[in-house]
């Protein structure tokens, strides 16, 4: 199984396909609808699914036009999931991006449980801080972790915006991703995939955990 990271739109967002053979998952398809669904054609590829890291608008952007293109439902925590149709909530309205809205999803995920979509099999793993319906996903069988912005290469996600928490942000990622094994690949939301270990040693926001 392979993945392949697409940064989208304006504020280049990941949008992230896992894959493996003619099936994939598709995390966070932010933006540039059209394009991706354009790059899935062209490999070949069908999404099974589409799993929300979380709802804020430049995450989501590009969700209806992969849904309704490939018949593919959405997963989102259910803390969020009136996020997605609400320009409000998402933050679309407020950073003047135009309204972003798409229905609702497909499956509401609650517990942290094993999610198996296909041949792929997640552990999910509530990480609110940045976002309260914020999940990390975590493949274990490929040694990564689809972190969307609760962790990135030395720093950390930002928790200014409604429904943000410092100290709940650095209680995810001490207790259920620093946790992970250290060689775990990090896919973040924005800027390059780091590992559990890098962040370990160097992060600055992480120092005397």
């Amino acid at each position: 199984m392979d993945w392949t990271q697409l940064p989208l739109g304006p504020l280049a967002t990941n949008c992230y396909v896992l894959s493996h053979k003619t099936e994939c998952i598709i995390f966070d398809p932010g933006s540039e609808g059209e394009a991706l669904a354009e790059w899935l054609d062209g490999n070949a590829l069908k999404p099974l699914a589409i799993l929300l890291t979380h709802a804020h608008f430049d995450h989501i952007g590009a969700v209806e036009h992969i849904r309704q293109t490939f018949n593919s439902p959405v997963y989102i925590h259910k803390s969020e999931e009136q996020w997605l149709g609400n320009p409000e909530l998402n933050g679309s309205s407020r950073f003047g991006m135009g309204a972003i809205s798409a229905p609702p999803a497909d499956f509401i995920l609650e517990k942290e449980e094993e999610l198996i979509i296909g041949p792929f099999q997640f552990k999910l793993f509530h990480t609110p801080g940045h976002s309260p319906g914020s999940i990390s996903y975590y493949f274990e069988e490929g040694g990564s972790l689809f972190a969307g912005d609760t962790l990135f290469m030395g720093s950390i996600g930002r928790t200014d915006l409604p429904g943000g928490n410092h100290q709940d942000l650095l209680d995810s990622i001490h207790n259920r991703l620093l946790s992970l094994p250290e060689e775990t690949i990090v896919l973040p939301g924005h800027g390059p995939a780091t590992s559990i270990a890098n962040e370990m040693d160097s992060n600055p926001f992480l120092n005397g955990f």
